[in-house]
């Protein structure tokens, strides 16, 4: 028995929102999209058989694939193209109004739709990310337009045979992309077309409600584009198909009157935002920081400082450049800790610890990967798990080993020969050598070697209260006047300064905040340097790139130098070199046995006598013998 009612519709949509989504969201954000707020496009496909029994709509299920522009369909679902905006600010979020936001989107879908009716569904979601709390605030807007005159006034249920239905459930299958199809004059299932329906008057919609009897509010979308283009049309079927089963017939009348609206310009009632949890008309706001995985948040969270400079202040900043840069610390004192965690700020990866020592009592306190219970254990492998600790994706490790040292006599030659190819292996494989231990001879072995393997070298030393930061030129630069090492100043070869020291002098005194501004230093000067693809360039997008900076905190000043590579240098002079390259370790073992040799090879030996040559003669009486003295 029929019956005449009001027709009456349910939401179109239900949003399952995947973490993958706003992981990929955030990635975005911090990647590529940065202080764009623009609209982002989106796509979704439907699955329309297999539909939770307890939903009332079909799920609207966005993961990281509703990102991708080709976003592969399977079998039976349907494409629904949105877009999101996503906003800088919480306050722009919520201030948007709403009701206008979504009236644009309903015009985009109505004239969308005058072009092709199967193109008036669409839905756009707002968002913020709060990405250092990893808080989403999102709503999902699913436009839904009825004009006056499409209201349907009265709608009464038509008896539909099942066969009918399945009919039309296969052409949706076949024509997955379109939403509504019609029948012609020979009782066939064709696309829409104005000019048939006038005639046939039978109209099928692809519906995404489940509730008996009740179609989805997107009918009210196809129904006013009908009304627009076929206006003298008032009693008509329509077939609300599903393809899970339930689809029904219904018999319509629209009202009799059109509205005086233009299409450009159309008088509509606009609905479509999605109703929160608690169902009220509200944004959600989903809380992932509890679930994601911490060490998935923690890399994309860390380097955010880094991302929002470059998005605000340097855009033209190579990040990636310094996140694939291997350093090797060269040192676990109290200069290694401080340069290690500002490696870290920096974006760096690839830490390796260098240390021949052990925690002691008086280290915790002043350097920052060590604590109480770390006493007497080696210091590289204690500071390298400190920073696992700070940041679990560090690949940071910790090499005991004793640098050879200028000087100091042979004791173990198998186990010192072993230390050497270690170190040079070391320097080998990675990219940036960060010179930090606590004396001038252990410098040595290390500034020749980065030469050799044509590395960033970069030194620090500190004094009572002044330090020096410099990086080390070397052969490979190609510039018209090579920068010296930190041994180009020296006339005489380094030597043995380590015995015979009171207790003074055995440990670094210096004032505390020395090596916190030292080590600082050094690293900007590593990060301005990678920017640059020549070393002749002496600025870079972070500005200038100094060769020398020394410090003194008496009268906190600062001098910038620059120093040209010493033709006598005892480590990167080309007879040094030139030595090395032809014996090796021999050369490093004679070296390590007598200082001279040194001395000898870069031809400071020769510059030593004359100038004790040229002191005899400044010194020499010139008077004769009968001159008297008064």
């Amino acid at each position: 028995m029929s019956s005449e009612k009001v027709l009456n519709y349910t939401a179109p949509f239900k949003s399952f929102l995947d973490t993958s989504f706003f992981q990929e969201l955030s990635r975005l954000k911090l990647d590529v999209l940065k202080l764009d707020s623009t609209f982002q496009p989106l796509v979704v496909n439907l699955d329309l058989r297999n539909i939770p029994k307890s939903a009332d709509q079909v799920p609207l299920f966005l993961t990281s694939r509703g990102f991708e522009e080709n976003n592969n369909r399977s079998d039976n679902e349907v494409p629904v193209r949105g877009k999101i905006l996503n906003f800088n600010v919480l306050d722009d979020f919520r201030k948007l109004d709403k009701q206008h936001f979504l009236r644009q989107r309903a015009l985009e879908c109505w004239e969308d739709g005058l072009r092709d009716i199967n193109n008036c569904v669409s839905f756009a979601i707002i968002s913020f990310a709060d990405l250092k709390k990893y808080r989403f605030y999102y709503w999902l807007g699913v436009p839904c337009f009825q004009r006056p005159s499409s209201t349907v006034v009265h709608v009464r249920s038509e008896p539909s045979s099942a066969y009918i239905c399945t009919k039309y459930q296969d052409w949706f299958d076949a024509n997955y992309s379109k939403w509504v199809c019609i029948l012609n004059e020979n009782e066939d299932i064709v696309n829409y077309d104005k000019h048939i329906i006038g005639k046939t008057k039978v109209l099928a919609v692809r519906d995404t409600s489940t509730v008996e009897n009740v179609p989805s509010a997107l009918t009210k979308n196809f129904l006013s584009v009908l009304r627009h283009d076929v206006p003298d049309l008032t009693d008509f079927k329509l077939l609300i198909i599903r393809q899970k089963g339930g689809s029904f017939a219904l018999k319509v009348t629209f009202v009799s009157s059109d509205s005086q609206s233009s299409p450009s310009n159309p008088d509509m009632k606009v609905s479509g935002w999605e109703k929160n949890m608690q169902g009220k008309l509200a944004p959600r706001v989903v809380d992932l920081g509890s679930l994601l995985d911490p060490l998935k948040i923690a890399d994309q969270s860390v380097d955010l400082n880094l991302k929002l400079m470059k998005w605000r202040i340097v855009p033209d900043l190579n990040l990636d450049v310094i996140s694939n840069t291997k350093a090797l610390l060269l040192g676990a004192g109290t200069l290694g800790c401080y340069v290690s965690r500002a490696l870290m700020a920096w974006g760096v990866r690839k830490v390796t610890f260098v240390d021949s020592g052990t925690v002691s009592y008086s280290n915790p306190v002043r350097q920052a990967l060590y604590n109480f219970d770390d006493c007497g254990k080696p210091k590289a492998e204690i500071a390298a798990s400190s920073l696992k600790k700070i940041f679990p994706l560090m690949d940071a490790s910790g090499v005991t080993l004793s640098i050879p040292m200028v000087g100091h006599k042979l004791v173990n030659e198998e186990s010192q020969h072993g230390d050497f190819k270690r170190l040079r292996a070391l320097i080998k494989g990675h990219d940036v050598i960060f010179l930090l231990v606590d004396s001038r001879e252990s410098r040595w072995l290390p500034s020749l070697l980065g030469n050799m393997e044509n590395k960033i070298v970069i030194n620090a030393a500190l004094g009572f209260d002044s330090y020096l930061v410099m990086r080390h030129g070397n052969r490979y630069e190609h510039l018209s006047k090579q920068l010296g090492c930190y041994f180009c100043h020296d006339v005489v070869a380094p030597t043995d300064s380590l015995t015979d020291r009171t207790l003074d002098q055995m440990c670094t005194v210096t004032r505390p905040g020395v090596a916190m501004v030292a080590s600082s230093l050094a690293v900007e000067l590593m990060a301005s340097l990678l920017q640059i693809k020549s070393a002749a360039s002496g600025t870079s997008v972070l500005g200038e790139i100094p060769h020398q900076i020394r410090g003194f905190l008496h009268n906190f000043s600062t001098l910038k130098l620059e120093t040209p590579a010493y033709e006598h240098c005892p480590a990167c002079s080309p007879k040094v070199i030139e030595a090395f390259t032809e014996l090796g370790w021999e050369f490093v073992k004679k070296a390590l046995e007598n200082p001279l040799y040194l001395e000898e090879i870069s031809g400071l030996s020769l510059i030593k006598q004359e100038v004790e040559l040229l002191g005899n003669d400044v010194f020499e009486w010139e008077g004769n013998e009968s001159d008297e003295i008064v």
